[in-house]
């Protein structure tokens, strides 16, 4: 699972679907646990911006973790489903700490 991914998941959505995934972006309720991006950071980023802006927020297993939420929002299960069939067999959490063993 890499930022390549992540891009082609958010190129799969419609362009009112990726405003509304920025959005989600911004609410603390929706990203537990993880820090919110604020508005003006997402106003005028493109998907791969935006894919980057995750990354170096929320780390690359953090940035997939808070996609599979907000495509759970915005009923987009298709997309989950996908992105769940790029990961390893473990959860994105336990992949990182793998990663810095």
């Amino acid at each position: 699972m890499g930022k390549e991914d992540l891009l082609n998941t958010l190129e799969d959505l419609g362009h009112e679907e990726f405003n509304k995934f920025k959005w989600f972006l911004q609410q603390p309720d929706i990203t537990p646990g993880f820090p919110t991006i604020k508005k003006k950071q997402l106003q005028t980023t493109n998907t791969w911006e935006t894919v980057d802006l995750m990354v170096q927020t929320y780390t690359l297993p953090g940035a997939v973790e808070v996609t599979r939420k907000v495509l759970e929002k915005l009923n987009r299960n298709d997309l989950v489903q996908s992105l769940s069939e790029n990961l390893p067999d473990m959860s994105p959490v336990k992949y990182y700490m793998c990663t810095l063993c």
